[in-house]
């Protein structure tokens, strides 16, 4: 995964719109086309954006594949933007 492919998924406000829905547990594909006015094509085409930035986790679970967020990838880019943004505080003084 890099930072790349990463910020090229969240561009779309789509895909973040999926990473929301996300944020309160797994969901199938199903449920997430439920909370849009577009097709189940569009939104599988969405999650597999996602897969490949590896900002999801899909489990399968009987007849069911289920989404969530992958936290660890979220995590690394929140270290990595409070790294850039350093620590102004110490050099205001």
């Amino acid at each position: 995964m890099g930072f790349a492919e990463t910020f090229k998924a969240l561009s779309d406000p789509v895909r973040r719109e999926i990473l929301t829905l996300l944020k309160d547990g797994r969901l199938t594909a199903g449920e997430i086309v439920e909370n849009f006015n577009i097709t189940a094509p569009t939104i599988s085409y969405h999650l597999n954006i996602l897969k490949k930035a590896d900002l999801l986790r899909e489990t399968k679970y009987k007849n069911f594949i289920y989404y969530e967020l992958n936290t660890s990838v979220v995590e690394e880019i929140m270290l990595w933007l409070s790294d850039l943004k350093g620590d102004d505080e110490d050099e205001k003084i």
